[in-house]
């Protein structure tokens, strides 16, 4: 129920260091935050068919149909930013709460939008909802998972991100024939209402939450529940004993307070690989590959004239890959999983980009930009989310979180903005070479800098990152 309570850390398989029903509770638990990853996931793939039928009943212009796609992306930005404080200030239940109520506003303004102006205020609802969201389900995540599947469960957002990303699809593909555009965005109310229904009846506030804000006695009964007496004064001990460490550092003058301690030295290396990953993420190319795969798939003689049923391929692709990747992160680990993805999106963007250069056979693109795909949403895609809420110390897991997706968000926004021109200027497989050249630094410095947290607590952790970066452990 939180970090700290394995005895056993690196154990594969199943819940087998907690009981049965416990097990079957926490992964319930889980199910029901990761439909916030759920609505990420739908709400930034649905408006790729909406927006078909969306531009002739408005009659909007190439720059409003850029407008409403992008507007998403801003405002995920700005609720990313500014969730952290929020959720550390009122709970992890609450604002996974919040964000529900936010989603079901957002919904309800783009289904009955009856201009462009509402629409856009729509999305830039959805986009706040969309940014918290993807900021907030980490961190709790993290707070309920036993170590030694973590993992596995902080996986379990992105596998719900796809998800969401291919039911999305196929709404699209049941309302298509009848161009209900507003019946594919009101098909998200569904998912809202049950993330805020599990909100109020089923899911617990985090036990670190608890034991940050002075209600250990409520954390303690809480795992007592699930794991006995032993396991939750374990659990609490642990905590309280950080925080008076951190106490005594902040009385010393050794660390900052507030948002500024995430650039304190102990935090530094947390908060480098949180930023970095975030940029590598999403400039490595695996939005603009997507983009080009329509005009790939026609080289092939195969037909893309229905962008829609060509979109649940791409889906399909995303999703079975995490799934895969859900199965190995807590037996192979966060490290290994990043290194082949890396390499393994690389070589194949590189070959991708050859392909434009020198025209190599259709069959020969088509494999290049799905193993690509496939590379990505086995690795770094979904491994990303794992490693934001385990890197960070729990005093700052939030925050870090917040900053780590808002540079995720605005990463994707400029790379967004900035592809098309330079496909422009440098060609469109000199540009698949930089995302290669990219992928090839990032390899680097995972290979250099990112420890294994797989089955760690938060100061080993802690302790691993310091000796990667060269700089005094903390306190053990």
């Amino acid at each position: 129920m939180a970090q700290g309570f394995s005895r056993e850390p690196g154990t594969q398989g199943p819940l087998t260091d907690v009981p049965e029903p416990a097990a079957r509770k926490i992964t319930l638990w889980a199910g029901a935050i990761a439909l916030g990853g759920f609505l990420f996931g739908f709400d930034t793939g649905v408006i790729s068919g909406a927006l078909l039928y969306i531009r002739d009943d408005f009659a909007l212009s190439s720059f409003q149909q850029s407008s409403v796609v992008s507007v998403l992306l801003i405002g995920a930005v700005v609720g990313a930013m500014l969730i952290g404080a929020l959720s550390d200030r009122i709970g992890r239940r609450r604002t996974l709460g919040l964000i529900a109520v936010v989603f079901l506003g957002g919904t309800a303004l783009v289904t009955f939008a009856d201009g462009f102006l509402v629409l856009l205020a729509g999305r830039i609802v959805l986009g706040l909802s969309v940014g918290a969201a993807s900021a907030t389900v980490p961190v709790y995540l993290s707070e309920i998972s036993p170590p030694a599947v973590r993992g596995r469960l902080l996986t379990l957002n992105q596998l719900m991100i796809t998800v969401g990303i291919l039911v999305a699809y196929l709404v699209n593909l049941a309302f298509a024939a009848g161009e209900q555009w507003r019946a594919m965005f009101a098909v998200g109310a569904v998912p809202s209402a049950l993330l805020l229904a599990s909100t109020l009846w089923l899911l617990p506030e985090s036990p670190q939450w608890l034991i940050t804000h002075g209600r250990a006695e409520a954390a303690r009964r809480g795992i007592t529940a699930l794991l006995g007496k032993a396991a939750a004064e374990e659990v609490v001990a642990r905590a309280e004993r950080r925080m008076a460490e951190d106490r005594e550092a902040k009385k010393d003058g050794q660390v900052e307070q507030g948002a500024r301690r995430l650039l304190a030295p102990d935090v530094r290396p947390a908060l480098v690989i949180g930023l970095t990953l975030a940029a590598v993420q999403q400039f490595g190319g695996i939005n603009t590959i997507i983009y080009y795969a329509p005009t790939i798939i026609e080289q092939t003689g195969l037909t893309a004239s229905n962008s829609i049923l060509y979109s649940v391929c791409i889906g399909v692709i995303n999703l079975v890959m995490t799934v895969v990747a859900v199965r190995l992160v807590d037996r192979v680990g966060r490290r290994p999983m990043v290194l082949v993805s890396l390499a393994l999106m690389a070589v194949s963007v590189f070959l991708l980009g050859l392909s434009f250069v020198i025209e190599l056979g259709s069959g020969l693109t088509l494999l290049f930009m799905v193993v690509y795909i496939a590379a990505y949403a086995g690795g770094l895609g979904p491994v990303f989310w794992t490693l934001i809420g385990e890197v960070f110390p729990p005093a700052v897991r939030a925050e870090g979180s917040s900053v780590s997706t808002a540079v995720n968000w605005v990463s994707n926004f400029a790379v967004s903005l900035t592809f098309l021109p330079l496909a422009s200027a440098l060609g469109q497989g000199e540009t698949f070479w930089i995302f290669a050249a990219i992928c090839l630094a990032a390899l680097a410095f995972v290979a250099k800098y990112l420890p294994e947290t797989k089955g760690r607590d938060a100061d080993q952790i802690d302790r691993a990152l310091h000796r990667r970066f060269g700089s005094p452990e903390p306190r053990p």
